[in-house]
């Protein structure tokens, strides 16, 4: 099955290409005639509006830590480069793919053309793998400095160079949803015919069916084992530690932070199972395809998932009291440009108050290590 089902929501319900041949007539008028909720005007609405609300706040939320981190040296550590890559792949799901699964799925048709078949699905793919190795990297990354006590700071020109690679193995993942790829016109009756844009592999179509097992390893089980496995050992290093004098501040930071990507995790985990497990089932049986409101079923399980692509910010905001000052601060600056600027000269009570409690941050942040956030 195509990988790019991963966040491309309902393509799947009509567009299977992959499994089934286009002059199967049989199979093709069978699952036309059977009932299809997204029709209904209500379903309709409530889809609009789902779709909607979780592509606002996944643009501004994401959009906001993006620019935070850029914004305020308080924010600029390692960790926090790594959480504004993690928020650019959420907002690439959130503006190319939410808006065209919806109205592919109103449309019950690809009107989007030959040259978007081809790259939203790549698009798609892409910011999907970015997500799940940057999660890996946090976790990992949060392993090396707080299990084995590696107090060095990782280097900016370091961090940027992982967040490189990082972008280029998803690259690699995801080029078979470009390559193995078709676009073409099916007949469907004299004088009706529906555009397509599906897998085209060289081989038989198991070969779809094991690429995207393989993904699903790759983009879930995998990740998620490795994720586990870092964060159980950093949660038992926290709990057992004892801080010398003078360093339970920053030992409590740790703690909170740790708390607050190991609940990033388990929204990831419990926002994808019922979609993957859902993909799984169709990989295994085909004739899922043709089960009743399969489309339906579909839609609702891909919009639980897409739900993770806003739920960090909100996140952020909730456990961390940096992100939160800053999430704050931005929103004054709507009146006050200059009164949340690192360098800004600020003339009124609150804005002295905001400046200087910035530029306290950023004298505290020289002295963070690389785990702080």
């Amino acid at each position: 099955m195509d990988g790019v089902s991963a966040i491309n929501g309902s393509l799947r319900a009509e567009v299977f290409t992959n499994k089934v041949d286009s002059s199967d007539s049989t199979l093709t008028h069978s699952l036309l005639e059977l009932g299809d909720s997204t029709k209904l005007l209500g379903v309709q609405v409530i889809l609009i509006l789902a779709y909607s609300t979780i592509i606002l706040l996944g643009v501004v939320g994401n959009s906001l830590v993006i620019y935070v981190v850029c914004k305020f040296k308080t924010l600029r550590t390692v960790t926090n480069f790594f959480i504004a890559n993690l928020a650019v792949a959420d907002l690439l799901v959130n503006t190319l793919c939410l808006p065209f699964t919806l109205a592919y799925t109103l449309l019950g048709e690809w009107k989007f053309g030959q040259v978007l078949c081809f790259t939203l699905p790549y698009a798609q793919g892409l910011a999907v793998h970015v997500s799940t190795v940057t999660l890996n990297v946090i976790a990992l990354d949060r392993h090396r400095c707080i299990v084995y006590h590696l107090e060095t700071r990782m280097s900016k020109d370091t961090c940027f160079l992982v967040i490189a690679v990082t972008w280029v193995i998803s690259a690699v993942l995801a080029s078979p949803l470009a390559i193995f790829r078709e676009y073409g016109i099916v007949d469907l009756s004299p004088g009706e015919s529906i555009e397509v844009c599906g897998e085209k592999w060289p081989g038989s179509s198991t070969d779809g069916t094991l690429y995207s097992i393989s993904m699903l390893l790759l983009q879930y089980v995998l990740p998620l084992a490795v994720i586990s496995f870092a964060y159980i050992r950093i949660w038992s290093k926290l709990r057992n530690h004892i801080s010398p004098a003078g360093r339970n501040d920053r030992h409590q930071r740790r703690r909170k932070t740790t708390k607050m990507l190991v609940t990033m995790v388990v929204v990831f985990a419990v926002s994808w199972l019922p979609f993957h497990a859902f993909q799984l089932a169709i990989d295994i049986d085909s004739s899922v395809l043709v089960m009743r409101d399969f489309r339906l079923l579909y839609t609702v399980f891909h919009i639980v998932a897409m739900c993770s692509t806003f739920a960090n910010p909100l996140l952020y905001g909730w456990m961390n009291r940096n992100y939160r000052s800053a999430f704050l601060a931005v929103f004054r600056c709507e009146q006050r440009l200059d009164s949340v600027h690192p360098e800004g000269h600020d003339t009124t009570v609150v804005r002295t108050k905001t400046k200087k409690a910035l530029e306290a941050q950023d004298v505290l942040a020289a002295h963070l290590s690389a785990t702080d956030v």
